[in-house]
């Protein structure tokens, strides 16, 4: 974000207030497409792509639709400026690419307050306000900004790791930097950096912690020296490096720091092939280990020292595969699984990209690719099949378990697989986090989730679905207050983060916060992109249905809303939330009807049905047991549990 106002024309764009003004007045633009003008001003002097804007302003852990989302937010910001997009004078569309900010600036000093709005940056919270009059649009947008401003800052006092786990010697592989002088070429560095961490997690994994992928892309670009890093992950060492791709040939520099006196341990430069991209990331972790003094097995040792070589082309699709999936949307999903399908049609046997390919297929329905029915299938082939060409591969495990319990309800096959990912990955913190939501919870084994969740945070401590997720393993284990405070502080450290506001809301709503859940409830619908105008209408509709029919007007309200288009992450629009609804307004067999749908669906929530509160009022009914037999958990849940929901205010 620049530091200093930016003057062009007779227009000028404040960071310090956050605003744009024209000869002075302030000229109204929402907050998503404003955040686009500073983000294309600030890089004036280049080309933005789509995938950097995507992740600047919407961040990676986002489900948006990419395309009208950023189309829109260009559009606006256009008309705000009065640009003509045939002939712009501002903002320039590079066709396929992105944009380029055009017009000659002059850059005057700004007044230092607030920082505008990047992604996942946090200060405490700031409530928005009650009223509803005309500068509610304004004031909404400065609490937000508010919000995601200076967030590493808190990150850095809350994301120590849990003293719960034995100690372990800690690595973080920091994003390798990409020397190709082609921003296009970040993908390839980012993979490398992906594979690195993958390769080191499953060295000895009893005595060395490896930081997990989210955690360690926070600090790309970063202007942070090691021992800073160190200190805000809690690690011993620090792998960096570099990555030069020249046609058939890639450089790699890389070196280990010791995180105490920032000792540089060891420094090599590798020049390969591409098509021994995997000998060389083997050898890096043969020095490593070396060098920090890990006993590896026979069968890892000869893992590492055989390393096969690679189709170059087929490794090419692979890694563009991978950051198409990193983007966590929709286009994004579809685009990894036509990659990784170009991987797996130039190399049949290359068993990461099956492995990578089955966890497309197993998420898919998350962002609104593809239907459980149409993916899950898919998703367990392609897993059987990496695991066919190689056993030892984790990632295979994790989402073969994945299928097992939210498709085929095979608890028994579920727990072997994600046994079997960790024992050969617990570096892995997705596997410990589905590990846990996907079968602990489900069985009831609530000591044994949260425990698994805490190693979660361990392994990845900066990634939002993985804080955010550890809320909801409270809320399963009846524990409401701690699922409260995580939820806060996932918000505190990801503010923009919109799926945990809805959490948020959820919760506040089951607890009887009603005013709390609004306020929730709107944040989320911002974040996620919503038009202001159509979520101040929300809110007004929602404050008064509550204080016209205390909580049966709010749920009614709600989901009314679910009927409508625009909705947050993990809303209640789904058969699964709308049968949370109707049991919330006492309507027993319209939740059980929705439930039906639900199962016959394959809806991934269905494994949540013996755990949600909500359904305490049903659960004793003959359908709802039944509903239990289906999916194989009748003999976990055949009672209403006995701990009271919390005390609700009506």
């Amino acid at each position: 974000m620049p530091q200093e106002t930016i003057r062009f024309e007779d227009l000028e764009l404040d960071p310090g207030s956050f605003e744009l003004r024209r000869a002075g007045q302030i000229v109204k633009l929402e907050r998503i497409p404003l955040q686009l003008l500073f983000l294309l001003a600030e890089n004036r002097h280049r080309l933005v792509t789509r995938e950097e804007i995507l992740r600047s302003i919407w961040g990676q852990d986002v489900f948006v639709d990419a395309d009208n989302s950023i189309n829109t937010a260009v559009r606006k910001a256009r008309q705000a400026l009065k640009d003509d997009s045939d002939n712009p004078r501002y903002l320039r569309t590079v066709p396929g690419k992105g944009y380029r900010f055009t017009a000659p600036v002059i850059p005057l000093p700004s007044r230092p307050l607030l920082e505008a709005p990047t992604p996942a940056k946090s200060v405490p919270e700031v409530p928005l306000p009650a009223r509803r009059s005309t500068p509610r649009l304004l004031w909404i947008a400065v609490a937000l900004v508010a919000l995601i401003a200076a967030g590493l800052v808190f990150r850095s006092r809350v994301t120590k790791r849990p003293e719960t786990l034995p100690r372990k010697v800690m690595l973080v592989v920091l994003p390798f930097v990409n020397l190709s002088g082609d921003p296009r070429e970040d993908y390839f560095a980012d993979g490398m950096t992906e594979e690195m961490i993958t390769q080191l997690g499953s060295l000895e994994p009893e005595r060395l912690g490896v930081i997990a992928r989210t955690s360690s892309m926070q600090y790309k670009g970063a202007q942070k020296d090691a021992a800073e890093v160190a200190r805000e992950l809690g690690v011993d060492y620090l792998l960096e490096g570099s990555v030069r791709r020249q046609e058939q040939r890639v450089r790699v520099t890389a070196q280990l720091i010791q995180a105490s006196d920032q000792t540089h341990l060891w420094a090599a430069d590798f020049d390969r092939d591409l098509s021994d991209v995997l000998k060389l990331q083997s050898d890096v972790a043969l020095a490593i280990s070396s060098k920090i003094e890990l006993t590896l097995s026979p069968p890892e040792r000869a893992r590492l020292t055989e390393a096969p070589p690679l189709n170059a082309a087929a490794h090419e699709a692979y890694l563009q595969g991978l950051h198409s999936w990193d983007l966590r949307t929709k286009p994004g999903v579809e685009r990894a699984i036509l990659e990784f399908q170009h991987a797996i049609a130039l190399d049949p046997n290359y068993a990461p990209a099956h492995a990578a390919l089955a966890r497309a297929y197993s998420l898919a329905t998350v962002v609104g690719a593809m239907t459980s029915a149409e993916s899950m299938s898919k998703a367990r082939d392609a897993a059987l099949r990496a695991i066919a060409l190689d056993p030892s591969l984790a990632a295979g495990h994790s989402t073969l378990g994945f299928v097992k319990a939210h498709y085929e309800f095979d608890w028994p096959g579920a727990e072997q697989e994600y046994l079997r990912a960790l024992d050969l990955n617990p570096n892995d913190a997705y596997a410990h986090m589905f590990y846990s939501n996907s079968y602990l919870s489900p069985l009831g084994r609530h000591a044994e989730a949260i425990d698994e969740m805490q190693k979660a945070v361990a392994i990845d401590p900066f990634s939002a679905p993985v804080q955010s997720f550890f809320g909801r393993t409270y809320i399963w284990s009846r524990q409401y207050e701690k699922a409260l405070a995580q939820f806060q502080k996932c918000a505190e450290m990801f503010p923009g983060f919109a799926i945990d506001h809805e959490r948020l809301a959820q919760l506040h709503a089951f607890m009887g916060r009603f005013e709390d859940a609004i306020t929730e409830d709107t944040k989320a619908r911002l974040l996620s992109g919503e038009n202001e105008n159509s979520v101040l209408r929300k809110e007004a509709a929602l404050r008064h249905a509550w204080t016209t029919d205390r909580s049966r007007g709010y749920w009614k309200k709600i989901l009314e809303f679910t009927q409508m288009p625009d909705n947050p992450p993990e809303a209640y629009n789904s058969p699964f939330g709308t049968a949370i609804l109707y049991a919330q307004l006492g309507e027993k067999a319209k939740a059980l009807d929705s439930l039906e749908t639900a199962y016959e669906q394959r809806s991934l929530a269905m494994t949540e049905i013996g755990v949600e509160p909500a359904f305490d009022a049903i659960r004793a009914g003959p359908r709802f047991q039944n509903l239990l037999r289906r999916v194989g958990l009748e003999r976990e849940y055949t009672k209403t549990p006995a701990t009271p929901a919390p005390p609700k205010n009506m």
